[in-house]
């Protein structure tokens, strides 16, 4: 491992093990729902993020979702959620996550949600609860929060573009909101200086993106994973429909609009989480491989999200057993979605796991819906990620 790997994981390390991360998913789950194609016997397996996703799953009314994830803070944001639509009117919860703001929030938690919430989510919101009475929306708050923060100071104070931004969210049609990109937008944002910022190691981490990852994006972007990022909004930005991408209204703005927000936070998917769906969901705080191994369930849908990427260089053996567990774990004809920062993922196919005593290619045992994940992939309101994969375990 060179010191540069060195370093850049002790940072990732770092930001990772004392901060919120994840203030929204970003990962589009109008593609998943496609995807999963989910039943009332099935059973998913999601690593948390913000929660958002898992909130949405439900409301296809599977058996159960099992959120887990490493950082108690992602569980935590995912238990308010869970506290608030179980305890406060509609009105109220809109004012927490489609603002960003509730000003009366300390008294809030005490009365209404500490009842639903675990004494690990109790006392984080209980030392955090600036997050949603301060002056900056949560959408500004954790590590990815605070560069969307200094993205909308940049756009605000620097480039100085707030209205053509705001027309930009505006715009009707995607050759309207395109015109405004590309003659008010792009050049004043990707500037040298933004490019050198976006592009560090720090802000990566930040958004939750480790060297590991930057290396799978940078071999198809001749090193350089600012020209990802412009190629990303180029594709947001000037060819797909903006008036209903929440993803990146919420971080242009700190806040969602009716319209323009995610399920969950919609009256009628809130009322019907409300009425029971949400209780679909228990959260669970340790590794993926952990979780396979301490719970006795079969899970049918595993959704991965992009954190092979973070494996698949040094930690590689972590990788392996992870699928081990996998495997272990599977349903019959089990379904496994991920998605990846590379255009093609090909560390996944020459894992090698155990099956009643024989070693087997986990590339052996799966077959990949690719022409699904391809045009899936093409609407993807995120798009921040080169490529998605849609894989079912053979019989």
């Amino acid at each position: 491992m060179s010191l540069i790997n060195w370093f850049s994981g002790k940072w990732f390390g770092m930001v990772h093990g004392n901060n919120l991360v994840y203030n929204t998913c970003w990962e589009d789950p109008r593609l998943d729902r496609v995807a999963l194609e989910l039943g009332p016997e099935d059973t998913v397996m999601v690593i948390t993020s913000a929660g958002c996703n898992a909130l949405d799953y439900a409301l296809d009314a599977p058996k159960h979702v099992y959120a887990v994830d490493m950082n108690p803070r992602q569980n935590a944001l995912l238990e308010l959620k869970i506290a608030g639509i179980k305890a406060l009117p509609y009105e109220t919860f809109w004012e927490l996550f489609g603002n960003g703001r509730l000003p009366n929030f300390r008294e809030v938690l005490r009365t209404q949600l500490k009842p639903h919430l675990s004494p690990w989510a109790l006392a984080y919101w209980e030392r955090h609860s600036s997050f949603f009475t301060g002056k900056r929306s949560f959408y500004f708050r954790g590590s990815s929060g605070a560069v969307a923060h200094f993205c909308n100071y940049y756009i605000d104070k620097v480039a100085k573009i707030r209205p053509e931004v705001t027309a930009f969210l505006d715009a009707k049609t995607v050759e309207e909101q395109a015109e405004i990109y590309h003659r008010s937008i792009r050049s004043a944002f990707w500037t040298g200086f933004m490019k050198k910022v976006m592009g560090s190691d720090t802000t990566l981490s930040m958004l939750g993106v480790p060297r590991q990852q930057r290396q799978q994006v940078e071999q198809h972007f001749n090193g350089k994973i600012s020209k990802f990022m412009e190629h990303c909004m180029e594709v947001v930005f000037a060819k797909l429909p903006i008036h209903d991408n929440y993803f990146w209204r919420v971080y242009m703005t700190g806040r969602y609009t009716p319209e323009c927000c995610p399920n969950y936070l919609k009256r009628e998917h809130f009322e019907a989480l409300k009425g029971g769906l949400v209780d679909l969901i228990s959260t669970h705080t340790m590794s993926i491989e952990q979780f396979l191994v301490q719970n006795n369930v079969k899970i049918t849908h595993f959704i991965l999200l992009d954190h092979m990427d973070w494996l698949s260089t040094f930690k590689y053996a972590l990788l392996e057993s992870e699928w081990q567990a996998i495997v272990d774990r599977a349903a019959p004809k089990a379904r496994v979605m991920y998605r990846s920062g590379g255009m093609k993922v090909e560390y996944v196919e020459p894992i090698r796991v155990k099956i009643d005593g024989q070693e087997r290619r986990v590339g052996d045992l799966v077959t990949y819906n690719t022409e699904l994940a391809e045009k899936l992939h093409e609407v993807d309101r995120v798009h921040t990620y080169g490529s998605f994969y849609i894989a079912d375990f053979k019989k």
